[in-house]
């Protein structure tokens, strides 16, 4: 099958022939009808993730057919249109049985702990756990958008913001994370500021349903800027990039007893940002941080969508080949264009 694959942190991937997969006993094989490229793509493939193992096939937001599945699967056969969480669980430790699949203690992760969706095939273990359903209405395109990006935002904003309508919701930078979690809010009954250096972005934003926006490269009191809009400050925010400024900014500009919800990736030089602990203690805030949402959380977003509540095809941009994937995912760190490129094409 055609995969796209690295040999070596940070030189550029290659398309190649590789073997064909084969399922676990408690896995399947699933043919990739779409696949998204995401920012931790880039960070696995810049060396950030100690679970990648060289060579590697980097993607892990997918939606597919199963072409094959393990003795052990019971609930899933050949034919069923599926997708994954980016985080799998054993469904077995402490924290599956407990619900919280994605912080499973032995997570299987495609693109990460394993070969991932940037090819034909992709191998997918611990199935009858992890494996979600696709609705006959929702096209596959629509189902990769949601892998990583839009699924962590919904566990985000609902489970671990526990947003309520007429909050405010500050969300830092309008990437794919960003511009998800600003229309889960808005669906939610609360009010979004999105924050970003791009104008482009913040226009997109606002069509997403942010009610004010506010473009860091112009205001130098980002959180000064947050606090007046929203008469004293967000009830909860969102580091949707990973950066030690939007982690500051996302923590200052609370209100007393604020939500602040880490979900841009801190790797590399960013690992350990700076943190207003004076002002979380005094104002009793939160800091969470958020990780994937389990396969059974999906059926709440989807209902949702299928409501027309929640419309995640606005928020795709290109529709790429395979054989574009490489020099997109390279790019990645440059945060060029709007919404989520997605390979359709292979």
């Amino acid at each position: 099958m055609k995969a796209v694959l690295f040999e070596q942190f940070g030189q550029p991937p290659k398309v190649q022939n590789v073997a064909e997969p084969a399922p676990a006993p408690g896995g399947v094989v699933i043919k990739v009808e779409a696949t998204g490229l995401c920012r931790s793509d880039w960070h696995g493939w810049m060396g950030h993730d100690a679970d990648i193992t060289l060579p590697h096939v980097p993607g892990h937001e997918l939606a597919g057919v199963i072409v094959a599945a393990g003795r052990l699967v019971t609930r899933w056969q050949a034919g069923d249109r599926v997708t994954v969480p980016f985080v799998g669980g054993c469904g077995r430790c402490f924290e599956c049985t407990s619900g919280n699949h994605q912080v499973c203690e032995h997570q299987f992760q495609p693109g990460f702990t394993a070969w991932g969706s940037f090819a034909e095939y992709v191998a997918v273990d611990f199935a009858d756990t992890n494996l979600v359903r696709l609705p006959d209405s929702m096209d596959f395109i629509t189902a990769a958008s949601l892998g990583c990006r839009f699924v962590t935002s919904f566990r985000a904003v609902v489970d671990q913001g526990r947003v309520k309508p007429g909050e405010w919701v500050a969300v830092h930078g309008c990437g794919g994370v960003g511009l998800s979690a600003i229309m889960i809010a808005a669906a939610s009954g609360a009010n979004a500021i999105a924050i970003d250096l791009s104008d482009e972005k913040l226009d997109f934003a606002r069509k997403m349903g942010a009610v004010a926006t506010i473009n860091a490269s112009r205001e130098t009191d980002v959180v000064g800027a947050v606090r007046e809009l929203t008469g004293g400050g967000a009830h909860l925010s969102l580091d949707a990039l990973g950066h030690p400024v939007t982690c500051y900014n996302s923590i200052a500009n609370l209100r007393r007893r604020g939500r602040h919800i880490q979900v841009g990736l801190m790797l590399g030089d960013h690992a350990e940002p700076k943190i207003p602990m004076g002002k979380v203690i005094a104002h009793e805030l939160e800091i969470l941080g958020s990780h994937g949402m389990q396969a059974f959380r999906y059926e709440a977003m989807m209902q949702m969508i299928e409501a027309g509540k929640l419309a995640p095809q606005l928020l795709i941009g290109k529709h790429i080949s395979l054989d574009d994937a490489p020099a997109a995912l390279m790019a990645m760190d440059r945060f060029e264009g709007l919404g989520i490129s997605v390979v359709t094409r292979f």
